[in-house]
Order: C-alpha cells, then sequence, then structure tokens
C-alpha cells in the first residue's frame, strides 16, 4: 500500500537520506476499477458499432458520464506523504495539508484528518474493512497465544522479528500520523490548507449528463 522511494543525501544535509512521497492506494479499488472500466468499454464500443438511431449517441453520453465517475471513485484516490505535508487525492477534490494543520488522523469505521479549525476530510485512499480488521485481530490474538508459553528473558539469538498482524489502514495510518508528529514543527511543514476542485473529472461527467439529459428530452 506504501512505496517509499529512497533518493540520495542532498548536500549540506546531516546524512539522513531523503524521501519522495509515500503512496497510499486501495489495491483493491484499483482492481475493481480496471475491471469495472474494461467492462465498460467493451459495453460501449459494441453499442456504438452496432447501435442504429439515437443508440450511439446515447451510449456516447453514457460513457462520458460513467468513466470519469469509475475512475474517480476506483483508480484515482490516493494520499501522497512526505515530511513537510499531505496530500489527500480524494473522487471530486485534492486537499493539501500541512503537518503543522494536521489536528487528528481519526481511525473508526471510517479513516479522517481533521486540521486545525475542525474542517473534516475523508480518506478514500485507506477504505476500512471491518472483516480485515476481524482477521487481523484473530491473528494477533492466536501470535500472542503462541508467545505466551515463552519464558521471560530476551528472545532467541535468530528468532523471527515480531510481526504486525493489524490491518493494512491502520499500519497506514500510524504511519502517516508518526510523520505528522516529526513534521509538525518544522518549517517546510507550515501554510495554508489549499483545497482544489477535480475538473478533470467533473468536467467530463458534467458534459456526459449535460448530453445525456438533451438526448432525452429531445427523442
Amino acid at each position: 500500500m506504501t512505496s517509499p522511494d529512497p533518493q540520495s543525501p542532498a548536500p549540506g544535509s546531516d546524512g539522513d537520506p531523503q524521501y519522495k512521497d509515500r503512496v497510499y492506494r486501495s489495491p483493491g479499488g484499483i482492481a475493481g476499477g480496471v475491471l469495472l472500466l474494461a467492462l465498460a468499454a467493451w459495453l460501449g464500443i459494441d453499442a456504438l458499432i452496432r447501435g442504429e438511431g439515437r443508440v450511439p449517441w446515447m451510449t456516447l453520453a453514457a460513457v462520458l458520464l460513467v468513466v470519469p465517475l469509475l475512475v474517480a471513485f476506483t483508480v484515482r484516490p490516493a494520499i501522497f506523504a512526505n515530511d513537510d505535508r499531505m496530500r489527500i487525492r480524494n473522487p471530486f477534490r485534492v486537499i493539501t495539508l500541512p503537518w503543522s494543520q494536521v489536528a487528528v488522523l481519526r481511525a473508526g469505521y471510517s479513516n479522517e484528518v481533521l486540521d486545525e479549525s475542525g474542517r473534516k476530510y475523508q480518506m478514500w485512499a485507506l477504505p476500512v474493512s471491518l472483516r480485515a480488521r476481524k482477521r487481523a485481530a484473530s491473528r494477533q490474538e492466536k501470535a500472542a497465544r503462541g508467545g505466551s508459553g515463552r519464558g521471560a528473558g530476551p528472545a532467541p539469538r535468530g528468532a523471527e522479528p515480531v510481526q504486525d498482524h493489524r490491518a493494512s489502514s491502520d499500519r497506514a495510518m500510524d504511519e502517516l500520523r508518526e510523520l505528522q508528529e516529526k513534521g509538525a514543527s518544522t518549517p517546510g511543514a507550515q501554510g495554508p490548507v489549499e483545497v482544489r476542485w477535480a475538473y478533470e473529472i467533473l468536467g467530463p461527467a458534467g458534459a456526459g449528463a449535460l448530453l445525456l439529459v438533451i438526448l432525452l428530452l429531445v427523442g
């Protein structure tokens, strides 16, 4: 779910490696979106080729409306985080939050972030799966029972490290909290919250909806 990309240390730095944005996405959402887009393309092309009368125009309008929405809710959502800020790419908006503006990263029935003014933003790229949490809790309980019989003292030499059995979205939220705690007071993490509408999604979808309405009224 994350993909930090190391770079060489910058000149004059303390020698610690610098990292590009960590990217958080939903593999399940992307896979489902690709399948739905392939299905929409197949049905749309078939209707455009074989359709008669107004069918090709209706199909074109439907494709213009449906495809951007499929992309918006499946393939598009992502979170980009670095030492200074977090950028949340949701279906219809892009929210850039410097770490100094992040008040709370909250994980419940959905993952969300609250800024210092109290505004709440959903994190579509990190969907919460209660089933995954239940499975993770079960694995963690089994691991705890398996280790409860060991005697006190350091782990044996060569023993496997303790695995984190939590759900992937919960681990991602912890990583974001660590970045926020480390970067909130740095000079690069200052600045206002920026919100931009995704006109690249809204434009084609709106055009498709308008064309569909016109065809229905005319027909």
